[in-house]
């Protein structure tokens, strides 16, 4: 029939149902500009928002990065006293110190001294490696030097200061002073020491401790330097010592007797 083929429209004009599908895929020209446009409108879009995910993760990095610089640093030694170092004041004369440095971290930890007058301070050991939990205790000299203008003696402030600086290590190795030059960027700032002077004719607690830990650090050095005692089978005791002499002594005696007879 005509009318599954055809309808009428209200104009009065037939529409062919069959020429015009709905799934016709050919496109004006305008359509696909428009169509072209919305893709790359869209690309655009997505392009725009990758670059700001970007943007946000490398500020969340930066911003990350610079909240960990401002946190402060672990300590990986332990100081004693932590932050002073007490000297006797005795004007015109060189006078010691003494610090307790104990490595309390799982690794192996090199420290290092630094003074802001080397030409009147100097420290001893200068650096060293600690293992974990291996103390040691540095002695400190210091010149002092004679009060100026009205200051009373005792009271004299010096304004030589002292930093430790510590450096994880990995393995047995020998220290030197490179190694905080090589890896500047793993050294740490433990402590910075100030310099406070103690009456020697004035009893007080700082006074008896650093009399305690000067005489234990001459008592380590002595030690260290006492070549060590040999142990083990190499240890000839003096007895058989003495019978090796008087074998040898009786073995000559008798070469002297027979050249005698012989002659």
């Amino acid at each position: 029939m005509a009318l599954e083929s055809q309808k009428m429209g209200s104009d009065g004009k037939v529409w062919n149902l069959c020429r015009m599908p709905f799934w016709q895929t050919s496109q004006s020209p305008s359509a696909a500009s428009s169509t072209t446009s919305m893709h790359y409108a869209h690309h655009q879009q997505n392009i725009n928002l990758q670059s700001g995910d970007r943007s946000t993760r490398q500020s969340s990095c930066t911003v990350s990065s610079k909240a960990k610089s401002l946190l402060p640093t672990r300590k990986r030694l332990r100081l004693d006293p932590p932050n002073k170092l007490y000297f006797p004041y005795e004007p015109g004369k060189q006078v010691r110190s003494a610090i307790e440095i104990k490595n309390t971290s799982k690794s192996r930890v090199a420290f290092k001294f630094q003074t802001t007058a080397p030409k009147s301070c100097f420290m001893r050991p200068p650096g060293g490696i600690l293992a974990p939990d291996e103390s040691i205790i540095a002695t400190v000299f210091k010149f002092v030097e004679p009060p100026e203008n009205n200051e009373k003696p005792i009271d004299q402030k010096s304004k030589v200061k002292f930093k430790i600086m510590s450096l994880k290590v990995k393995g047995e190795m020998e220290y030197v002073p490179e190694l905080f030059d090589e890896q500047r960027d793993q050294v740490a700032v433990e402590q910075i020491l100030r310099v406070v002077f103690l009456d020697p004719e004035r009893p007080s607690p700082a006074m008896d401790k650093l009399k305690r830990q000067l005489a234990e650090a001459e008592a380590a050095l002595e030690a260290r330097k006492k070549p060590p005692e040999e142990t083990g089978p190499g240890i000839v005791a003096e007895g058989v010592i003495d019978e090796w002499k008087d074998r040898r002594e009786k073995y000559l005696a008798r070469q002297q007797v027979q050249g005698v007879d012989s002659v």
